[in-house]
């Protein structure tokens, strides 16, 4: 009658933060809070991935006492975090025996190189768009420093000893997954690397497989420069490609 809304047809009230319906609370733990399993995981991951087990000089073992002797703590976490790579296919429990770091066949490693190949392809794509100027300039720096003045073949003059540039092939392939800045890809490309990494090293000291991979790097960084992606993918691709069949013919200690 007054001109004043009826309190039954009034709308709900403002929120002022004092009132309304409490959410349900989820089992989150504190950002900063980090186990021990989980510090003894992120090591014991980075450490895998650096045994050689494809070069016929670690059979794989990995001894839980003396692991936890190294990181200083007890077995407990160590085996936690094992636990953990297992799940995730990097290591497995041999009854009797004991932790393994997984080793694959020649067929099955062919199938990771060709996997990899086309994830760190469409990564290539995007870091022909998404790397700036500057990163790129950085990774030609520092990948091709013992390149000639063309960038197609290994400077004499430096020289290279087969383990350095091993690790600086490695470190390549990262620096490419890095500049595409995808959690996505990233995240997938780690499921394979622990395999990707032993054999790029593994096969390294072959006949031609050095000077080769010079010039794939360079093919690759220019293309980069370029921002070609069509052309920035093949040449990923093909680089994989080359060494998924050098495996194919010359490889012998993962069957």
């Amino acid at each position: 009658m007054n001109g004043q809304p009826s309190s039954s047809h009034a709308g709900p009230a403002p929120d002022d933060g004092k009132t309304g319906p409490v959410a349900p609370r989820i089992g989150l733990r504190p950002l900063a809070t980090q186990t021990l399993t989980d510090l003894a995981y992120v090591e014991l991951r980075r450490a895998v991935a650096e045994v050689p087990i494809y070069d016929g000089d670690h059979d794989g073992h990995l001894d839980e006492r003396a692991l936890a002797a190294q990181l200083g703590i007890s077995r407990t976490p160590v085996r936690e975090a094992l636990l953990r790579l297992e799940s995730e296919g990097v290591v497995q429990t041999v009854p009797r025996r004991g932790v393994y770091v997984v080793r694959k066949t020649k067929d099955e490693l062919i199938e990771v190189i060709l996997a990899s190949a086309a994830l760190e392809g469409m990564a290539a794509r995007l870091a022909a768009v998404r790397a700036t100027d500057e990163e790129l300039g950085s990774l030609r720096a520092h990948f091709l420093e013992f390149s000639d003045d063309s960038h197609t073949e290994p400077r004499g003059g430096r020289g290279i000893a087969i383990d350095e540039y091993s690790e600086l092939n490695v470190e390549f392939h990262q620096h490419i997954v890095d500049l595409a800045r995808s959690d996505l890809f990233s995240q997938l490309v780690s499921r394979l690397q622990l395999h990707m990494r032993a054999v790029r090293r593994s096969t390294m000291g072959d006949s031609g497989r050095f000077e080769r991979s010079v010039v794939d790097h360079a093919h690759i960084i220019k293309a980069l420069e370029r921002r070609d992606a069509d052309l920035v993918e093949r040449h990923v691709r093909q680089h994989a490609v080359d060494l998924a069949e050098h495996v194919r013919q010359h490889f012998t200690s993962a069957d």
